[in-house]
């Protein structure tokens, strides 16, 4: 699927903005419309190789089943992702959200792309007109976000670990620099690798 782009300028500040969107929990408050199925591939919701597994809402297609992994977290400026999904996980995902002052306010700038492991994982997606649901999802998925950091919406519920928590018996504990404050959230060392890089090992 070509890179498919969306913008939206929120009145809110940018490291707000950013402390909500690295905790990976919140995606389905605001993405739920397309993307249904949830579940955590971590404890830890936030920073750097937390992740969620979903499946896109597609008519006709078996193999909707995609996870991503935020690869770098780079506050308050970006945070990219990679995933792989599709028929035995063949399709690799990439995305990549910016922010940037504007006006008082944040512009976020998300792109999101997949690339096919073989023809017809492409052709596949294109008959269950994907490129065109990820770009109306994603328009409607931050008019969402905007009516929840903006005007207090509470959007669908956050996501969870299956089968619950696994403390105290995983011995986890959230490091405090992680936590949801925006001066805390997602403090994390940027990886050199890039989301757009290649492809996933």
């Amino acid at each position: 699927m070509e890179p498919v782009t969306e913008e939206i300028v929120l009145q809110r500040p940018r490291e707000e903005v950013f402390g909500f969107l690295a905790d990976v929990a919140n995606a389905r408050r605001f993405l739920d419309h397309v993307l249904t199925d949830w579940h955590l591939t971590r404890e830890d919701s936030i920073g750097r190789g937390a992740g969620v597994r979903f499946k896109v809402k597609l008519l006709g297609n078996r193999f909707a089943y995609y996870d991503a992994t935020l690869l770098e977290v780079e506050p308050p400026y970006r945070l990219a992702y990679v995933g792989r999904g599709g028929k035995y996980d063949r399709t690799q995902l990439l995305g990549e959200i910016t922010l940037t002052d504007e006006h008082g306010g944040t512009r976020l700038r998300w792109t999101v792309e997949t690339a096919p492991g073989l023809a017809s994982d492409g052709l596949m997606e294109t008959l269950t007109m994907q490129r065109g649901l990820a770009k109306r999802g994603l328009k409607r998925g931050l008019s969402r976000l905007r009516g929840i950091l903006e005007d207090g919406d509470a959007g669908s519920a956050r996501v969870s670990m299956a089968g619950g928590a696994r403390k105290p018996a995983s011995g986890f504990r959230l490091d405090p620099r992680l936590a949801d404050t925006p001066e805390g959230a997602g403090t994390t060392s940027p990886s050199p690798a890039h989301a757009g890089r290649g492809p996933v090992e």
